[in-house]
């Protein structure tokens, strides 16, 4: 448990990013692929479902000892929490309400926040874009670790503690790596959720508070669902970048398994990226891939060649300068 990774550094390319240049070549070949673009009607509804379910399950452990509070936080509350964020994903790309109605978009992102328990939507949506249009940029793309970061979690055990611990790397790095001033939106989704955080504790106790809180820091740590943070952009081979995985758990996850799809057409909602596919097979089947998101936590903890400094990470000259 104490040996160390065998790499020292991120793997530098000069190359630009591969979504772009498949993203036009697969147009060309099946321009059918543009009809699924846009919004997903079905999206608000199942959304509102979950925040419905969530406030229910608050109301329900607000009885509850501290144990089974945490546990329902784990197995329950947190796996839904996890799939609103990832829901905050993409309505992020505008596909509730489709690019003309981009305020609404906002504004639902912030209504799937609330059982999160902590303002997120906003933050998201304003360092995601560049997450997208410079992926694996030095200083632009956070979400890949930092030096330290690759530095220090270097051993087994470590790793299992950055796992852990990965909530808050995630909602600091951001801040080392590229800060940004705060939004009128970033201040209104963290108004509107502490609103609502006063207003479970107030109705009932601190219980559901801590419960909506726990589940959502340790569903996106040390998590089976986790692994698709893992999954998504880790080089498990060298030279690729992003990897798909098309198991059972994109049913919970609004198929962001689906990954290499989503960043050659992030304009298409999750719902409709197994027709891309289904559309464009040949691109997508021979590309690695993989079978589990519990096998991937497992072997970025146990193999030496993978951790936070496995990832692909480039240089963007003329962005830096504007």
């Amino acid at each position: 448990m104490g040996s160390k990774t065998g790499r020292e550094d991120f793997e530098w390319v000069y190359t630009d990013q591969p979504h772009t240049s498949r993203r036009r070549e697969i147009l060309a070949k099946y321009p059918e692929i543009k009809s699924l673009m846009g919004p997903d009607p079905l999206l608000k509804w199942i959304v509102s479902g979950m925040v419905i379910v969530q406030l229910l399950a608050c109301y329900l452990v607000r009885g509850l000892s501290w144990k089974w509070v945490l546990f329902c936080a784990y197995a329950f509350g947190g796996c839904i929490n996890h799939s609103l964020t990832l829901a905050i994903h993409d309505i992020s790309h505008n596909v509730a309400f489709g690019n003309k109605q981009a305020k609404w978009n906002r504004w639902f992102a912030m209504f799937a926040n609330l059982p999160v328990g902590m303002p997120y939507s906003a933050s998201f949506k304003k360092y995601h874009i560049d997450h997208h249009r410079y992926l694996g940029g030095d200083g632009l793309d956070v979400d890949v670790p930092t030096d330290l970061e690759g530095w220090f979690f270097c051993t087994p055990l470590r790793k299992v503690v950055w796992l852990f611990f990965q909530p808050f790397f995630y909602a600091l790095r951001p801040l080392c790596v590229n800060p940004k001033p705060v939004t009128r939106m970033e201040v209104s989704n963290a108004m509107v959720q502490l609103s609502a955080d006063f207003v479970i504790y107030y109705l009932w106790g601190l219980k559901p508070v801590v419960y909506l809180l726990a589940g959502s820091i340790l569903c996106m740590g040390l998590h089976p669902i986790s692994g698709h943070f893992i999954a998504e952009h880790y080089m498990f081979l060298k030279g690729h970048e992003t990897y798909s995985y098309y198991g059972p758990l994109n049913f919970i996850t609004f198929n962001v398994g689906y990954h290499m799809e989503h960043h050659d057409f992030p304009s298409i909602p999750g719902s409709k990226l197994p027709l891309v596919k289904k559309i464009a097979a040949e691109y997508y089947d021979t590309l690695p891939q993989h079978t589990s998101w519990v096998r991937v936590l497992w072997d970025f903890v146990f193999d030496d060649s993978i951790g936070p400094y496995a990832r692909i990470k480039r240089e963007y000259q003329l962005a830096k300068e504007d």
